[in-house]
């Protein structure tokens, strides 16, 4: 049993004792929502061993912080060091309480425990919980104050590859818009959890990182995963949508539509793109007795369009094309830009109905009337190349008909010269069989 004068209060009640068997190395230890991997064994205050980790030779992995174990653990193992071993003495209402857990703990237990730490991992910040943006916290905050979504922020940062700092900088910008100040991406979804006054360290992978180019002025590798450490000095207060009005909706709205189209002069399409999608998320659903409002929409959507076109992604461009067309079926924009999507991806037929569509509403327009003349030469060619591919069939076809036409019995005949008769016919009947076998 651990002696008193050597343990450490914890819950500054007595009610979590730690005493430290081997001193761990470094000065770092886990913090709330990292996954730890301990050895443990579980005693009664009489020695009576109820559960051990180390008898089942299998580590015991937890996210710590999260509620998911007893009070004290989550508790002593916050203040554990990598390889440290401790004692650690629970009191009832920091275990089991009055329950107990059947039949291996009675009710108002005081438990010990014996606790070896293995390693452990920072705490997931990625989108899809692979483990693709670590953060470990390396000074806590009191504040309880995170970035959300159009909050300013300012942040000094420092960026390190396999040791090496390439980057370090103070921050300042519109949370959201970090990739106008070539903020990494991995970065800014993790200063969404991060508090003001908060340091910590955030090590991101590759996808979210620099990819599969790396970064030349940094000297950074293909597929490489980097390190950053973060200190988040001050976040404003982020957008409220759920208590904005209508008409204060559609004010905000305009504010992302402007910033949509300052992103675009800079050539930032994707940038453009994530504040046209604000802007257009933001307004509210009263397009049908709005005309601000569908307006708005319109020319939203027929801004993205036009952004992912600049991108060459011409399927999503056809998309937001549809729900301008939607929206106003007789948008001429909407359809030459809807015309000029089906062109890229050979939709040929629909392609030269949106630009015939042009040239009814607008009779004079020469972009489209060329455009027709476009479709129509490439429609041609596509029949001609499927007659000849048609024709080829045929050929080939009748060729491989004629080559495994059946043999008739006189061929056989007049080739066996010699032979008999009966031998002949013998021969004629084998080889039929053996084509047949092949034709099968």
């Amino acid at each position: 049993m651990p002696e008193e004068s050597k343990k450490i209060d914890l819950s500054n009640d007595g009610g979590v004792l730690k005493e430290i068997l081997k001193e761990g190395t470094g000065t770092e230890t886990p913090n709330n929502g990292s996954k730890v991997s301990l050895h443990y064994t579980g005693r009664l205050v009489d020695g009576t061993e109820f559960d051990s980790s180390v008898s089942r030779n299998e580590p015991f992995e937890f996210e710590l912080g999260k509620g998911r174990v007893i009070k004290a653990f989550d508790m002593g193992v916050a203040t554990m060091k990598l390889g440290e071993r401790c004692f650690l003495t629970c009191a009832p209402n920091y275990a089991y309480g009055a329950a107990g857990s059947p039949p291996s703990i009675p009710p108002d237990s005081t438990l010990i425990f014996e606790l070896e730490m293995l390693g452990w991992k920072g705490e997931d910040l990625s989108p899809n919980q692979d483990g693709s943006i670590e953060r470990t916290i390396l000074e806590q905050s009191e504040k309880k104050r995170t970035p959300s979504d159009g909050a300013f922020v300012k942040a000094h940062i420092s960026g390190s590859f396999e040791g090496r700092v390439f980057e370090e900088r103070d921050v300042e910008f519109d949370y959201g818009e970090g990739s106008a100040i070539n903020l990494i991406e991995g970065l800014e979804i993790a200063l969404e959890k991060i508090n003001v006054g908060e340091t910590s360290k955030i090590k991101i992978q590759s996808k979210y990182a620099f990819g599969l180019k790396g970064n030349e002025a940094f000297k950074i590798p293909p597929n490489a995963t980097v390190e950053y450490t973060v200190k988040l000095n001050d976040c404003g207060k982020g957008l409220e949508e759920w208590k904005l009005s209508d008409a204060e909706r559609i004010d905000e709205a305009k504010v992302y539509k402007e910033k949509g189209t300052n992103y675009f002069k800079k050539e930032n399409w994707s940038l453009a793109i994530k504040m046209y999608n604000k802007c257009k998320n933001l307004l509210p659903n009263t397009a049908d007795t709005n005309e601000e409002v569908k307006k708005l929409k319109i020319a939203t959507h027929s801004n993205i369009a036009l952004c992912h076109q600049k991108s060459n992604d011409n399927f999503d461009a056809k998309q937001e094309c549809n729900a301008v067309l939607a929206l106003d079926a007789n948008n001429v924009k909407a359809l030459y830009r809807r015309g000029q999507c089906n062109l890229i991806i050979n939709e040929l037929d629909e392609a030269l109905d949106d630009f015939q569509k042009v040239i009814e509403l607008e009779p004079g327009n020469k972009a489209a009337a060329n455009h027709v003349l476009i479709c129509k030469q490439k429609i041609k060619e596509t029949k001609d190349k499927e007659k000849k591919l048609y024709a080829n069939m045929f050929t080939k076809l009748a060729a491989h008909d004629k080559e495994t036409e059946p043999i008739r019995e006189t061929d056989v005949l007049s080739k066996c010269g010699e032979w008999s008769e009966e031998d002949a016919k013998r021969e004629a009947e084998l080889t039929l069989e053996r084509d047949n076998v092949i034709m099968i």
